[in-house]
């Protein structure tokens, strides 16, 4: 009867961590705060309400004419749209990917930068780049090519924690991701020597960066991510539940290594997609879900979907900021969310138990 009743008191634990309407709405209206900001910032003057008529004219709203003129359609639909797009999308999944990983794991600092996924997608991709035709760089095998990185990389660092028989403390766990990471930046490095006919296009993609080629990257990285979501979402509950610990979350009826994987594999998928045409971009899956908890204090249930929001809409804010700071250059992304996400990983490091 005591186990029934703990059991019973863990389940409530879990149910009372929803998310509730006025969260998601305050998380939607920062979303759409933030694209209607970065379709609107730019070099050339659009205006709200000429871009609003120009949309209703795109749904062929009955009466709707836009007001903007040849070059100004192709700067709004064929630039930043897709721009604003795509960062909502990078920047949701690894926000996404990041309170994932930190579940998954039971570590507030994993993060798909900090356990060496973004390295080793870069390597997947930065192999793509050098040495795969050139029709296919930018198709589906640069995806690909990155997730099988991610995928190896974050693997060699769970193996790494386990060898010491600590992969879930979190000193351990971001020691072994930097391990890997530097390895894998390594052998990068050396693809990068030995094809110096690339270098430029690689280089770009390290720094960080959303890209403007207009709606191709969005289309092939919209399914990857769609996919990644979706299961991520799915099982947001189960999250939660993984956080009671493994002999609890089996006690509950739980198979607790399926759904880690499957949990892994979706975050993995989702980050190495998004990595592969935005490069490296460090931080937001530390930046994001742990603002989200000193705002609201909430668990899993609620923490993954608002993570997906505001991290759309956060990098879409940090790329306005990227290309308008110092316009007509841009700042590489990466360097914006460093910036902000170093100073604030040593605060959540600072507040974090670290130790066995």
């Amino acid at each position: 009867m005591e186990a029934t009743a703990a059991q019973e008191q863990q389940r409530a634990a879990v149910r009372a961590r929803g998310l509730t309407p006025l969260w998601a709405c305050a998380a939607v209206a920062f979303l759409l705060v933030a694209v209607v900001t970065g379709v609107l910032v730019g070099p050339v003057e659009l205006g709200f309400m000429r871009v609003v008529e120009s949309f209703a004219a795109k749904l062929h709203v009955p009466g709707a004419v836009s007001p903007l003129n040849e070059t100004e359609e192709a700067i709004l639909w064929e630039i930043r749209a897709p721009r604003v797009v795509l960062g909502a999308i990078v920047g949701g999944m690894l926000a996404l990917a990041g309170a994932t990983y930190q579940g998954v794991f039971r570590n507030p600092l994993a993060d798909p930068y900090l356990l060496g996924v973004a390295a080793g997608a870069g390597l997947g991709a930065t192999i793509a780049i050098a040495y795969l035709p050139e029709g296919l760089r930018g198709q589906r095998a640069l995806p690909v090519a990155a997730f099988v990185g991610g995928v190896v990389a974050v693997s060699l660092t769970y193996a790494v924690g386990r060898s010491a028989r600590r992969e879930r403390d979190a000193a351990t766990l971001v020691l072994a991701g930097v391990t890997v990471a530097a390895f894998f930046t390594a052998w990068q490095t050396f693809v990068q020597q030995r094809n110096t006919d690339t270098l430029q296009q690689v280089y770009s993609w390290i720094l960080g960066n959303i890209p403007s080629t207009g709606w191709s990257d969005v289309r092939l990285v919209l399914p990857y991510a769609a996919v990644a979501a979706v299961v991520i979402l799915a099982l947001r509950r189960v999250v939660d539940v993984l956080n009671l610990g493994d002999d609890e979350a089996a006690s509950l009826g739980l198979h607790v290594q399926r759904i880690r994987l499957a949990l892994v594999i979706a975050a993995t998928l989702g980050t190495a997609a998004v990595v592969a045409v935005s490069g490296l971009i460090g931080f937001v899956g530390i930046i994001v879900p742990h603002a989200l908890r000193l705002l609201f204090g909430i668990g899993y249930r609620a923490l993954l979907p608002l993570s997906l929001i505001c991290g759309a809409g956060f990098l879409v804010l940090a790329d306005v900021v990227a290309r308008t700071a110092f316009a007509p250059a841009e700042i590489p992304l990466g360097v914006v969310t460093a910036l902000v996400g170093a100073p604030f990983f040593a605060l959540v490091l600072r507040s974090t138990r670290v130790g066995p």
